[in-house]
């Protein structure tokens, strides 16, 4: 072993530690693409055949589920074959607002290119940070590295490059349902008042979102969302409960309750809209009471974190002197 290193030594002119970096991450590359092709190979087939006999249980077209595809080719060893496990992220993917077709497929190649990416780039810089015109603090940390921090250093940017685009969906998504709680109110307002007008509740809808979509874009995807999977054949019903599972709100999904209740019973739209848009703001302001009253507490315990060390000083500083005189004496 000693000699084939010094043989490649000599020949590279590389240190013997990156080649040994080289080849680990090499075989953990092959590692993985084998794996991941011989596991894409074993469930082709069961996806395959449950796919088979859930086809024609529904008839209605769903607009939003035409990338439901098996992966083909290089792409099975980056997009999971399980349909279950890319319905559940198809499913975060639209909460966040990402409704392409390819957004599942981008969304996999992203996060595989960035976990190998950052790594590969690291991996670059130690090979050629001598001749590259970098900071001198950075080409001193590099001259600096061992093989342990260099390790270290790799697999946290693995895992920042795997799980970094995980943790952006995260925030979008709660920003996106930030922006539907707070621009629900004065839409169901705009819906009342255009209801009231005479326009047809589709017909309120689509106007709604053209006039929100400046204010509250969420709101108005999902509006012209729901108008076109109508458009295109799906049940109305249908349709609205696919808008609250989108959206992830609560408040969405009392407000599609009450568009569907009304139309069952007959009630008035206008009123219910009404009703539920007070509701909801009082639901608002006991939220906003509730963390105001939880304030106090929260304050109580970093001003006793602050102010203990200085009571303690001075308390105990006099007492700590006078100690040390009589014990000087």
């Amino acid at each position: 072993m000693d000699n084939i290193l010094n043989i490649l030594e000599t020949s590279t002119n590389l240190d013997s530690r990156y080649l040994v970096l080289l080849g680990l991450a090499l075989g953990v590359f092959i590692f993985v693409l084998g794996a991941g092709g011989m596991m894409a190979g074993k469930s082709h087939d069961l996806v395959r055949m449950r796919r088979a006999s859930v086809v024609g249980a529904r008839g209605a077209l769903d607009v939003l589920s035409r990338g439901d595809t098996n992966p083909t080719g290089i792409l099975k060893v980056f997009v999971p074959t399980s349909k279950e496990e890319r319905a559940s992220l198809r499913k975060r993917l639209r909460q966040a607002g990402l409704l392409k077709p390819s957004a599942l497929r981008n969304y996999y190649l992203v996060r595989t290119l960035l976990g190998a990416l950052l790594p590969a780039v690291f991996v670059g810089l130690l090979f050629t940070y001598q001749t590259l015109p970098l900071p001198s603090a950075i080409t001193q940390f590099l001259s600096d590295l061992d093989m342990r921090r260099t390790i270290i250093l790799l697999s946290i940017l693995l895992g920042v490059g795997f799980y970094g685009p995980a943790l952006w969906l995260h925030s979008k998504i709660q920003k996106r349902r930030t922006e539907i709680e707070h621009g629900m109110p004065a839409t169901l307002d705009l819906l009342q008042v255009a209801v009231e007008a005479g326009m047809g509740f589709d017909a309120a809808m689509n106007r709604v979102a053209h006039e929100i979509v400046t204010v509250c874009r969420p709101i108005a995807e999902e509006f012209m969302t729901v108008q076109m999977e109508i458009q295109a054949g799906m049940e109305r019903e249908e349709a609205f409960m696919k808008m609250a599972e989108r959206s992830g709100v609560d408040e969405m999904s009392s407000f599609v309750n009450v568009i569907l209740q009304s139309a069952q019973f007959g009630t008035s739209i206008s009123t219910a809209l009404q009703t539920y848009a007070d509701d909801m703001r009082r639901t608002r302001e006991l939220r906003a009471q509730e963390r105001a009253n939880k304030l106090p507490v929260k304050m109580s315990a970093v001003m006793a974190a602050m102010m203990m060390p200085t009571l303690l000083m001075l308390t105990l500083t006099p007492v700590i002197i006078r100690f040390l005189r009589s014990f000087g004496a």
